[in-house]
């Protein structure tokens, strides 16, 4: 067990170097990512999509890059906003990884992009301990999901620079304990900012844009303080692993131990022989895959 945790740290520490270099590189040029994670059926994909029309009415060079395990629906709806978007399909993979996205980006990204959003695998598991490189982490939770999602899924909400909740149009109708789901979201992660929207409605429509904007000018992100005990948690393994007198820990994929969380079939994906760098993207209207 103790081979797998460290094999585990190793690749975590690996995956945070590599977003901690696109997150240089992509800042030096202008470009804020915004990571949204949230379950399934959250409706992230419907928000986003008036997020980015709003942002081309307003000429904010954006786009947005959406993981899914299958199928290209996310995109196809995203691209109806006339915005540039590209399709990861991550073979099963149940997050993307910070090595993924800088290779999706390569020859795809336009220079003069302002904002990135990236629609993270529907998962409130894998997605949350991986770094891509973002400058604010959101989380999403719609309103039929109950109010003790923060207190079950802590590392997702304890990590996260924004919180979102979708749908408010039918929380009355869903009996939705505002209240209850902000004190346990401020359990978890205090002091952390909760967005109220609904896409159907259009209420809070714009916040998502307006916050991502204002790190991109450069506004003080909320710092969790889950982010700092994890950070150390990781560098103590990845000094602890140069001390052994090399790197070779940093080379394993997942596939040495890693166990990947579906939360859309509560299953769990045993990819014994995936390489966690993989994933097809196709480019939207055009969809032309790369490899």
């Amino acid at each position: 067990m103790c081979r797998v945790v460290d094999l585990q740290q190793a690749v975590l520490a690996k995956n945070d170097t590599t977003a901690h270099a696109l997150r240089t590189e992509l800042t030096a040029r202008g470009t804020t990512v915004v990571n949204l994670l949230s379950s399934p059926g959250s409706g992230k994909t419907a928000l986003l999509e008036l997020e980015l029309d709003l942002a081309r009415q307003r000429k904010v060079p954006v786009a947005a890059l959406t993981a899914d395990l299958a199928t290209e629906n996310d995109a196809v709806r995203l691209a109806r906003s006339g915005v540039p978007v590209k399709q990861v399909l991550t073979d099963g993979l149940c997050h993307l990884e910070a090595g993924m996205l800088r290779r999706h980006l390569d020859g795809w990204l336009a220079d003069d992009t302002r904002l990135l959003f990236v629609e993270n695998v529907g998962n409130l598991v894998c997605p949350a301990s991986y770094d891509l490189g973002e400058s604010l982490r959101v989380v999403l939770a719609s309103v039929t999901e109950g109010e003790d999602k923060p207190l079950k899924y802590p590392t997702a909400f304890g990590l996260a620079h924004l919180v979102v909740v979708t749908k408010t149009d039918i929380a009355a109708a869903v009996e939705f304990d505002e209240a209850a789901f902000r004190a346990h979201v401020q359990q978890v992660n205090p002091g952390v900012e909760v967005v109220l929207t609904s896409a159907r409605s259009g209420a809070g429509v714009g916040e998502l844009l307006e916050r991502a904007l204002a790190v991109g000018d450069g506004a003080a992100v909320h710092q969790p303080v889950m982010a700092g005990r994890q950070h150390g948690h990781r560098q103590h393994h990845h000094d602890h692993d140069h001390g052994d007198g090399g790197h070779g820990h940093h080379d394993h994929d997942h596939r040495d131990g890693h166990h990947g969380h579906d939360q859309g079939d509560g299953g769990h994906d045993h990819r014994d022989g995936h390489d966690h760098e993989a994933g097809h993207g196709n480019t939207h209207p055009a969809a032309a895959q790369t490899h």
